[in-house]
């Protein structure tokens, strides 16, 4: 992100990374931003790419059921089962890849998203830790881009905020 602080480190097990950025801005508007399907869809997708919410249910136990959309046409599905939710403090998901049902596709891996917030003078540290299964795993989600991708979302999320 050009105006924030952002660091990502990978954890030595091989199979978690971790995600710290910070934004000018109060952390009930972040929250707001991670938990609104109306405020991610402007942000969560890297550009040219543009997010679509099909369903949205952010309570423990919920789902958010959402496609990439491509500059070509192209959908990538994904689900995000909610599994905790602590309002401006803590958001935890476990997402995977599927078709428009949101059936998984077990050939994709899955991941566990662990999002802490917190009020840092006039900003938000927002601390992302992304596991998967196995260091395998992690590696698949990288060589499919996703740190570029994220780094370039969060750069979204700067801007819009």
């Amino acid at each position: 992100m050009k105006n924030n602080k952002f660091t990502l480190e990978r954890n030595e097990n091989g199979k978690s990374l971790l995600i710290t950025c910070y934004f000018a801005a109060l952390v009930s508007r972040v929250w707001d931003a991670w938990t609104k399907s109306a405020l991610l869809e402007m942000w969560w997708a890297p550009k040219p790419w543009k997010t679509e919410t099909k369903t949205m249910d952010m309570r423990p136990g919920g789902l958010w059921l959402y496609t990439m959309c491509g500059p070509d046409g192209e959908k990538h599905w994904s689900r995000a089962d909610i599994i905790t939710v602590d309002p401006v403090n803590c958001l935890i998901i476990d997402q995977a890849f599927c078709d428009e049902n949101g059936s998984i596709n077990t050939s994709l891996p899955k991941m566990r998203w662990a999002i802490t917030f917190a009020q840092e003078g006039e900003n938000t540290k927002v601390s992302v830790e992304i596991t998967c299964d196995k260091p395998e795993d992690l590696r698949t989600m990288v060589e499919m881009g996703m740190e570029q991708g994220f780094e370039m979302a969060l750069g979204n999320l700067d801007g819009m905020l």
